[in-house]
């Protein structure tokens, strides 16, 4: 069943061109991940889904419903749809539950059982009282997530989520964003230069270039199937984690 879909989203800015073209679709409850060089139109892309930036041209829907196209523009607010910016931007002067309740529409009793339970999945409830700045980089990260999931959004859009973590606290929290995730049943995009959080978190696997998407599919088919030099070249390439990922998808044959 077609989720999101992305149609032929073209951008511009100062003269430049940022995405050309670009078509994507989201299946629901299915985690996509976004991988691309810096430059690649990869953050654009997740601000112009979330209504932040409006397209040039193209169409974005979700369902039978028309979010964005030459003449529909619909409000961020309006989507639905949930953002984790890369510098996570919680509200310094609110505390941890206030934060990630933040934007949640119901009674104040509603609000804070949907954020203990989702401080919970997180391991974040002790620090419900604590306020940002008392709190490690990746307890922030989680506060962060939490915050998005708390509206229970109809998709959930990720820039970067796990760039500035160190690779134990990285390992940590992708599985417990993942598990997260399929547990809620949210489509999510995650946007990274990381060719392993695709591996570890993704279902399906994005391959942006030059404001284009070059390769689509399940990541292990992308890892044993690149279609061209650049990919194979600048993701699958034989170091570090990428053999250890082939000698995993080998062995299942």
């Amino acid at each position: 069943m077609s989720n999101l879909k992305i149609s032929q989203i073209s951008f511009s800015y100062s003269d430049k061109t940022i995405l050309k073209n670009l078509s994507l679709q989201l299946n629901k409850g299915e985690i996509t991940c976004l991988i691309g060089e810096s430059g690649s139109g990869k953050t654009t892309l997740l601000r112009i889904i979330s209504g932040l930036d409006r397209q040039d041209s193209g169409i974005i829907s979700y369902g039978n419903e028309t979010i964005a196209d030459d003449k529909i523009f619909t409000e961020t607010h309006l989507r639905n749809i949930g953002l984790v910016v890369q510098e996570r931007a919680l509200f310094p002067h609110l505390n941890i539950i206030e934060n990630i309740c933040f934007g949640l529409n119901s009674s104040k009793r509603e609000k804070i059982k949907r954020g203990r339970e989702l401080m919970d999945k997180f391991n974040i409830l002790k620090y419900e009282s604590f306020f940002p700045h008392q709190i490690s980089s990746g307890e922030q990260q989680r506060v962060a997530l939490a915050r998005a999931l708390a509206p229970s959004p109809r998709v959930i859009l990720m820039d970067e989520p796990f760039s500035s973590l160190d690779r134990a606290l990285k390992f940590s929290l992708r599985n417990e964003t993942k598990q997260i995730l399929k547990n809620e049943n949210i489509t999510a995009l995650l946007v990274s230069h990381d060719f392993n959080d695709a591996l570890e978190v993704a279902d399906k696997l994005a391959i942006i270039h030059e404001g284009s998407i070059i390769q689509v599919g399940e990541p292990r088919n992308v890892v044993l199937n690149p279609i061209n030099k650049y990919i194979k070249k600048q993701f699958v390439c034989e170091t570090g984690d990428i053999l250890y990922w082939k000698s995993i998808i080998n062995s299942e044959k």
